[in-house]
């Protein structure tokens, strides 16, 4: 069986070496001006992270030729590149019995769309299925355990992909159903781990993280609610799992933008130190809009938003949080 890999950014060279005995065949793609010589001709790189694939893995910027025979395309694309992407298979011809598996984490502006529905919009002939959790990829890279959810609306189809990508030891898949849950809660975290570093960096302490932790996963758990999720998938890995990997981890770009962020950094400078895509920056945007179409609050987020955005200091934004008139706690029953 082959696995097509679209992506050769941290996590999807991650997942191409993760996967390597899994699969018979594996090419991955990437556009021809995100290919090194190094990783075309030695099958290794140094950036993102040092790595070296296996021979047998095919590396390409044909996608004509990287989705040929693939059972399963892995896309491991930022947010922004979904859509091209898409398009660009159906001029390569890809195939209704191929099943698309996305990895990515985020929402699309304008529309505020989730990546699944972005694929199903381009693909509708496609079975599509949203792979999430907690999945630093540097811990990953060293063979260190873990657990995700897959999620597909046809559960036959995410109890397969549950099967071919698990890796006995390393990486436990759990099959779901509910996929707005599953690709909401992998999302709204980014933005909640951003509010983790500056938190950090502040030195505000412990007592400050657990608190925001929390009250960032009502937001989570309000916002995915209203948009037709099961509330428990948000307990679940694709939510707590994530939100506690990335928010106490430096390993997460969120996180580490967060941190940068609560030094009083500015965006730009902040990107270009981090290097990579931190999806959590456009995220706050998407949740601030998503919050007022929805009439929903989500001060941590809107905090977020306006510390990525604006010109405010870090310690404006901690005030406006705390001296917020006073409310009941809300809690959803799970059951």
């Amino acid at each position: 069986m082959k696995l097509a890999v679209l992506g050769a950014g941290s996590w999807g060279l991650c997942l191409t070496k993760l996967l390597n005995d899994n699969f018979e065949e594996i090419c991955l793609w990437s556009r021809e001006e995100d290919l090194t010589e190094e990783l075309i001709t030695t099958k290794s790189t140094r950036f993102p992270f040092e790595i070296k694939l296996d021979d047998k893995v095919q590396i390409t910027s044909n996608l004509e030729e990287a989705i040929k025979d693939a059972k399963i395309i892995l896309f491991v694309v930022a947010t922004s590149g979904i859509r091209p992407v898409c398009q660009k298979l159906k001029e390569a011809g890809i195939t209704r019995d191929q099943i698309v598996v996305n990895a990515s984490k985020g929402l699309e502006l304008p529309g505020l769309y989730r990546m699944s529905e972005v694929i199903l919009q381009e693909l509708p002939e496609n079975k599509v299925v949203v792979l999430s959790g907690p999945t630093l990829a540097r811990e990953v890279l060293k063979d260190l355990p873990t657990a995700a959810s897959v999620a597909c609306t046809d559960m036959e189809t995410a109890n397969f992909v549950q099967e071919k990508l698990t890796v006995s030891d390393k990486f436990r898949l759990y099959s779901n159903n509910d996929v707005i849950g599953v690709e909401l809660g992998g999302s709204l975290k980014n933005v909640i781990a951003i509010s983790s570093g500056f938190i950090e960096a502040m030195g505000l302490g412990d007592n400050a993280r657990g608190a925001l932790l929390t009250r960032g996963l009502s937001e989570m758990v309000r916002i995915s609610v209203a948009l037709g999720a099961n509330p428990s998938t948000l307990y679940g890995l694709s939510g707590v799992g994530d939100l506690i990997a990335t928010c106490s981890s430096p390993l997460s770009r969120n996180y580490r933008v967060g941190y940068l962020l609560g030094q009083g950094k500015k965006l730009d400078d902040i990107l270009k130190e981090v290097g990579t895509v931190a999806e959590g920056v456009k995220t706050s945007k998407a949740v601030v809009e998503l919050s007022k179409k929805l009439n929903i609050e989500t001060p941590v987020s809107e905090a977020i938003y306006e510390a990525v955005y604006t010109d405010i200091k870090p310690e404006e934004v901690v005030n406006k949080l705390m001296t917020r008139k006073l409310k009941p706690e809300d809690t959803y029953k799970l059951s």
